[in-house]
């Protein structure tokens, strides 16, 4: 599948081959880490839903206007539903849960399942998910397990996340499957508590620079 024929935000997300996955314990920090993302050329996140405040988070990321936002750690129905009230563009799971995926289908949201096997991967493309989040990467073999997908499983593209830094991006995106790489590294809840936006910045300015050589 060319990555030209994927539907929103899917084609953004080819486009821009990055998509920072952050945990964000207070809404304050939202908008200053808005302008730091975009700053640095990188106008999408997804928001783990692992704090109280994570929908109100969510929420305030969505109301900053060309930020691409998505939703992670969406592991039941009532999770992906608020999510999308919240302003959610898009949902991103850790597991192939199999209602979560019919919600999302009977509805319309797009959203990326968590798949390691080829079985958890077949049964995404069961209903109709296009891309999935490879999860946890670095423990399923990484790169040389994508590599290997690539043959039997040659219409898949993959988001994969998990152990993944600066140092180790190269070597994923050098895959013609991967759609685009997530990860925390550019912003830790640390970074955000002692309002570190410049280095945020740096780090998202430099992951950028190293998605666009070589790109496909």
């Amino acid at each position: 599948m060319s990555t030209s024929t994927l539907p929103f935000p899917l084609n953004e997300l080819a486009r821009l081959r990055l998509l920072p996955i952050l945990t964000v314990d207070d809404p304050a920090h939202a908008v200053p880490l808005a302008t730091a993302l975009r700053a640095g050329g990188l106008p999408c996140v997804e928001l783990t839903l692992r704090t109280p405040r994570a929908l109100e988070s969510v929420e305030a990321l969505a109301a900053c206007g060309d930020l691409l936002v998505g939703a992670g750690t969406i592991r039941t129905v009532e999770h992906a539903k608020a999510a999308v009230a919240a302003g959610a563009r898009f949902l991103v799971t850790p597991a192939c849960v199999p209602q979560v995926l019919a919600w999302c289908q009977e509805n319309n949201v797009p959203i990326t399942p968590g798949c390691v096997t080829p079985s958890e991967i077949e049964l995404a493309l069961s209903y109709g998910c296009k891309v999935v989040k490879f999860f946890p990467a670095s423990n399923f073999g990484g790169a040389a397990t994508l590599k290997a997908y690539a043959g039997p499983l040659p219409e898949v593209r993959f988001i994969p996340t998990g152990g993944i830094s600066q140092k180790t991006l190269p070597e994923y995106l050098a895959l013609k499957n991967v759609l685009a790489c997530g990860g925390g590294w550019f912003a830790s809840p640390d970074d955000l508590l002692n309002e570190r936006y410049a280095e945020v910045e740096q780090r998202v300015r430099e992951a950028v620079a190293c998605a666009q050589i070589g790109k496909q």
